[in-house]
């Protein structure tokens, strides 16, 4: 067995960011810029209000003095020059007139009979966004690598970009193996399953930014689990469930090797999902996941979904990391290091958590209101309640 450091270094060190693509901006969210984005405009593109007032010459204000008004300058209008000895009302985000040189606010300023009198005198400036203030021709505005997020798409939309270049989001095809499952809409026959990991494991890719597709089960046949892993290798990623432990009937080691995957590395030192395996051929990325529902989305969250998002361009390709307090006592057994579903909560200044009572690697129940899997550290024996131990979360906390 090798450690969960090792195995993801190995991991990541055999997936690179997938090739560019070029996308419309309204469908580029979530992703991952594959080249450079420069200004190629003013924004804001011309002087323009930032209040709801007159626009004048500073020099030109006395406190209590009227001056006439001479025009009303809406956003999107192009005012007349503004003539000396004169003002102009102006909304927010309206140009600014040729000649004005400052804004005082509406609450500032009494009007009477076509005029404005000023309770301030403004200074030149005041209340004006310039041309150019937010961003500048040539100016870079976002790095390959980004993430493109809402803030990001407003930018560009601003800028007149419609369209831009991001790395293609990866394919993956999920196989699940077994003779006792059947898929959902069927009823179980005698010994059978639903065969339900496919779906969760589609679910965790969809949430990695990634394009699953679920494969038809297999049968537990080495000829069969072959042939259904070289159709998935039309993927980016494979993805299989099950038959990957020392079983009679666990062939997918078998069928890897028959299709000339170089496997990396199998069996992990972590509960729960010991036997996992990794390979590469022809540059995808193969990775065999225990059938256990819990096992096989705790190797998703610890070795595919870093991969999934490398290979999306992603910078940051692991879950966020917190320490939490213990709600009660974990009792620790064994050499591999436990990954321990719970529920975390903020309590204040700090984040607390509460371990699913039911820990068993097939209990699908164990999966449902946990946003955390809490690392408990190789041959750690009991925890008590109100220890401090690492969080993976799952969510935003």
């Amino acid at each position: 067995m090798i450690s969960v450091e090792e195995a993801l270094d190995r991991i990541l060190s055999r997936v690179a960011p997938l090739g560019a693509e070029l996308v419309f901006l309204a469908e580029a969210r979530g992703r991952v810029l594959a080249a450079p984005i420069f200004a190629e405009r003013l924004l804001p593109p011309w002087d323009n209000s930032a209040m709801d007032g007159y626009a004048v010459r500073a020099r030109e204000v006395r406190i209590g003095q009227p001056l006439p008004i001479a025009a009303t300058v809406a956003a999107g209008h192009a005012p007349a020059p503004l003539a000396p000895g004169t003002v102009a009302r102006v909304m927010t985000g309206a140009p600014i007139p040729e000649g004005a040189d400052a804004v005082v606010m509406r609450e500032d300023t009494d009007e009477a009979d076509g005029a404005a009198a000023f309770r301030i005198v403004p200074i030149a400036g005041a209340h004006i966004r310039r041309a150019g203030d937010d961003v500048r021709p040539g100016t870079p505005l976002l790095g390959a690598g980004d993430r493109v997020a809402p803030g990001e798409i407003g930018l560009l939309a601003a800028l007149g970009r419609t369209v831009c270049h991001v790395h293609r989001r990866p394919t993956v095809a999920i196989v699940s193996t077994g003779d006792e499952l059947c898929d959902p809409d069927r009823s179980p026959g005698p010994g059978q399953i639903v065969g339900s990991n496919a779906y969760a494991l589609a679910a965790q890719c969809s949430e990695a930014g990634a394009l699953p597709a679920m494969l038809p089960l297999v049968r537990d046949d080495r000829a069969a689990i072959r042939t259904a892993l070289a159709e998935a290798l039309r993927a980016d990623v494979v993805l299989s469930s099950g038959g990957v432990s020392v079983g009679d009937f666990d062939f997918v080691k078998d069928a890897l090797d028959d299709l000339g995957v170089k496997q990396e590395f199998w069996k992990v030192a972590m509960k729960p999902g010991k036997p996992i395996t990794f390979g590469t051929l022809d540059g995808r990325a193969l990775f065999g996941l225990p059938g256990n529902p819990a096992s096989s989305m705790v190797g998703f969250e610890l070795f595919v979904r870093p991969a999934l998002r490398r290979l999306g361009g992603h910078r940051v390709t692991s879950r966020p990391r917190a320490p939490v307090l213990l709600d009660e006592p974990y009792r620790h057994e064994g050499m591999r290091r436990h990954y321990v579903r719970a529920a975390v909560r903020r309590d204040g200044d700090v984040l607390r958590a509460r371990p699913n009572p039911r820990q068993g690697s097939g209990m699908l129940r164990s999966l449902v209101g946990v946003n955390a899997l809490l690392e408990i550290p190789e041959c750690a024996g009991l925890v008590e309640a109100g220890a401090r131990v690492v969080a993976l979360l799952l969510e935003s906390i």
